[in-house]
């Protein structure tokens, strides 16, 4: 049996009639970029955002004839809305305000993108971004550079809001290089309901979800701005996470397409920044935190991360990075500083195998300093919320 593969699939496609049977949907430039993982399909249809309901069919019927496909085991395709998808603004007048200069990609509006069934709706001119089912709400980890710790952060952050109670989900949106797999010692592929909504795997009790369980470890990521953007969004919002009170988003270092999808498209409750000491993170950090206030997404705080090493025999404490400089970044922008985490052995090696520090030594100092940090994060969220605040929007 033949390998399936990308032209395969987009000749399939272009049998596929496109609305109002004009055409098909690959000569109206309507399919995003195809992505493919043991045996599985999946891409995105650009249509009219008003007409995401009336074309459901249409979807169905990309979805039919490409698991139609000998060797396709299924495939997922979703419906995303576009202000000029396929050039199928045809009889109705679109309502998705105009795309800002220098934010499409590909001919996908940033701004104007979403998935079917999810509204984004009007109020003044500025479009309110779509939930996710279930979900109550949605935290980014970011940091500005890689090599933070912000991955391992993420995960014990969320373990820790678990540990203190909550019900919490882990999103690894770092498509380039996925580390919660590992962090969480999980193999193997998700399972998928009805060949569209994929289940979300689980250790320790945290429900996750990363390109890393899609794809090989070793597999070269090779994927363009418009592709790592519908993977996102179809691991954020076509997953199966149920009822949550909050997901935690460890985000890709930096700020470029995928952190602006993130930012842009997703209603985040708020951002926690990760950086250790040293200036030339704070540099980068501070990239991170101009981002977020940009786009309107409140910073709920900086953690300083490998704040000083612990040296496992004497318990000498060593400000190798330098010592304060997230603290004293935190003061002079004026938002939180919720804490510092040091290097330890104890962490490196328990995250490396797997068996994060939160549920390996519940009682330890390192396990109650992340759960004192994820009180902290709760405890700002909650503020936030409690203020007659209007719904995060985006221009």
């Amino acid at each position: 049996m033949a390998e399936v593969n990308k032209d395969l699939v987009i000749d399939t496609l272009r049998k596929v009639r496109g609305p109002d049977l004009e055409g098909d949907l690959i000569s109206r430039n309507m399919v995003s970029d195809v992505f493919i993982a043991d045996g599985k399909v999946y891409f995105s249809i650009s249509v009219p955002s008003e007409r995401a309901e009336e074309l459901e069919p249409m979807r169905q019927a990309a979805e039919r004839a490409v698991k139609a496909i000998p060797g396709v085991k299924g495939a997922l395709v979703t419906l995303t809305a576009d202000r000029k998808a396929g050039a199928a603004a045809a009889t109705k007048p679109a309502t998705v305000p105009p795309q800002s200069p220098g934010n499409s990609h590909a001919g996908h509006s940033h701004a104007g993108h979403s998935h079917a069934g999810h509204s984004h709706g009007a109020q003044g001119g500025r479009a309110q971004k779509a939930g996710v089912p279930g979900v109550g709400a949605i935290i980014a980890v970011a940091s500005g550079k890689g090599g933070v710790g912000k991955s391992t952060t993420a995960v014990n952050l969320a373990l820790g809001l678990m540990a203190n109670g909550l019900k919490v989900g882990l999103l690894d949106a770092d498509i380039y290089g996925p580390s919660v797999p590992r962090l969480l010692k999980i193999s193997g592929r998700p399972k998928q309901i009805d060949n569209r909504i994929i289940v979300p795997m689980e250790n320790y009790g945290l429900k996750s979800m990363s390109i890393g369980y899609l794809v090989d470890e070793d597999a070269a990521m090779i994927w363009r701005g418009p592709m790592v953007q519908s993977a996102i969004l179809q691991m954020l919002r076509e997953v199966a996470w149920g009822e949550l009170d909050v997901l935690i988003v460890d985000m890709p270092p930096g700020t470029g397409d995928a952190q602006l999808t993130m930012a842009q498209q997703v209603p985040l409750a708020g951002a926690v920044i990760v950086s250790t000491p040293q200036d030339l993170a704070l540099i980068d950090a501070r990239k991170g935190i101009a981002m977020f206030k940009k786009v309107e997404v409140p910073l709920l705080g900086i953690i300083e991360n490998m704040s000083y090493f612990l040296a496992p025999d004497t318990g000498k404490r060593y400000d190798i990075f330098g010592h304060g400089g997230a603290r004293a970044e935190a003061e002079r922008i004026g938002v939180p500083f919720l804490g510092e985490v040091p290097l330890t052995m104890e962490i490196r090696e328990k995250s490396d195998a797997g068996t994060p520090v939160v549920v390996a030594d519940p009682d330890g100092a390192a396990a109650e300093m992340y759960k004192g940090i994820a009180r902290q994060v709760w405890e700002q969220l909650a503020g936030r919320r409690a203020r007659p605040a209007p719904s995060i929007v985006f221009e």
